[in-house]
């Protein structure tokens, strides 16, 4: 066992002491009538337990691999704390295998199966879609780690990722502020891109920027020669990539092969973190724009813990990134909820999650208790040759969330 392996298998035993996987599972409660179904969570002994539901396999898995690592350091770190409640989490962990449906099917298992208390997950879009009917329906909570399209807030989910005017708005303010007045659109064939898009141009069609072309490609999808070739004939001023998992590392490498460059024709990507850059390979997409609100390169007392203390357990030269810094973020918001609330019941930590706060790696998050969102700040960045993301522009203050773009004119109409 390396040094590294046996270092981070000793550090979660004493974390987790109770044991991160349990399989046993509490009792099934059915309802005939359709109405949601009674919880199941058993909170009388030591311990009380918690679903995560990441991608271990599949296309999703480049990215999702890691966020299920930063959740298990979270969990580690707040029973070593002393658990919430005075209860140790124990963790029940299930594969998503990048299908929507898997994903729907897991979270069933784990709430009314295994009987767990919140559970933790997801990436894709359609993964969330296809989980929301399954926790409002068993009225569970859901939280989500990852930036999306917006256009949605449900009382059973909480969403530590950026909505749109935290991340989609500010790159398109900041391409406008570099001078694009044309864009070429790319992304993966399932909902997030498409939304996006349409919000994207939006906000072209009010802001005087022209869109060259619109191509979409199925989630790993590898040949990107002919989308490419369009990218590169259209010669818009920027590109706006919604490309989601593994199908980044195809695109990448044949805008290489194909001369395009960042100086040339940028790309801003919204799915490309410090993990996915290292699958794609610095050498093809350094120098290219990314938007999101943390990177392994802020300079924060609390951020430098926080990529020690994810370096100490899983390797030097593993990488930290926004989406698993948001999923981290998540188990420490779950957390303050519940002690807020004093109560695992879900009702209780709705009603007690407004205005709670984390000193998170990314600076201060607070929830806003109306939509479930929390306060970010959204950054530019700007990949370099060693894999990592610098800051290039920042918002300076968090923005509050507004999934329903209802703060901008020329958003009416696109959550009809």
């Amino acid at each position: 066992m390396s040094t590294v392996r046996a270092r981070r298998t000793a550090l979660l035993a004493v974390a987790l002491s109770t044991g991160l996987f349990l399989a046993a599972c509490g009792a099934r409660v059915d309802d005939a009538s359709g109405a949601a179904a009674a919880s199941c969570v058993d909170t009388s002994g030591g311990e009380i337990k918690i679903g995560f539901l990441n991608s271990r396999s599949g296309t999703m898995a480049i990215s999702e691999n890691t966020v299920y690592d930063s959740l298990e350091m979270a969990a580690a770190q707040i029973n070593g704390a002393g658990g919430v409640l005075g209860k140790q989490l124990t963790i029940v962990a299930e594969d998503g295998a990048s299908e929507p449906t898997v994903f729907a099917e897991k979270a069933e298992k784990l709430i009314r199966g295994d009987c767990v208390a919140a559970v933790f997950g997801g990436w894709t879009s359609s993964s969330r879609k296809a989980m929301l009917p399954v926790f409002e329906g068993n009225d569970a909570l859901l939280f989500y780690p990852v930036q999306y399209e917006g256009l949605e807030s449900s009382p059973n989910i909480f969403y530590t990722g950026a909505t749109t005017n935290q991340q989609i708005v500010p790159a398109l303010d900041y391409l406008k502020e570099q001078g694009a007045t044309s864009l070429f659109l790319v992304g993966s064939d399932y909902v997030f891109p498409q939304t996006a898009n349409r919000i994207i141009k939006a906000y072209a069609a009010a802001n005087g920027m022209e869109i060259r072309g619109e191509e979409y490609a199925p989630l790993g999808y590898t040949d990107f020669s002919t989308i490419v070739a369009k990218v590169r004939d259209a010669g818009a001023d920027a590109v706006f990539n919604t490309l989601n998992g593994d199908s980044n590392v195809a695109f990448f490498k044949e805008y290489q092969s194909l001369g395009l460059t960042a100086e040339a024709m940028p790309v801003l990507s919204v799915s490309i973190a410090e993990e996915e850059v290292g699958g794609i390979g610095a050498s093809n997409i350094a120098g290219q724009l990314v938007a999101w609100n943390y990177y392994q390169t802020i300079d924060s007392p609390v951020n430098k813990q926080f990529v020690s203390d994810f370096q100490t357990l899983y390797g030097a030269d593993r990488v930290t990134s926004d989406p698993m810094e948001a999923a981290y973020t998540s188990l420490f918001l779950w957390k303050g909820m519940v002690e807020a609330a004093g109560s695992f019941d879900v009702a209780a930590i709705q009603a007690a999650a407004d205005g709670v706060s984390f000193d998170a790696p990314e600076g201060t998050v607070t929830v806003n208790g109306e939509n479930h969102h929390i306060a970010k700040t959204a950054l530019i960045g700007r990949i370099s040759p060693d894999g990592l993301i610098n800051t290039e522009w920042s918002s300076g203050a968090p923005i509050e969330p507004d999934p329903y773009l209802t703060s901008y004119p020329w958003a009416e109409g696109l959550a009809g």
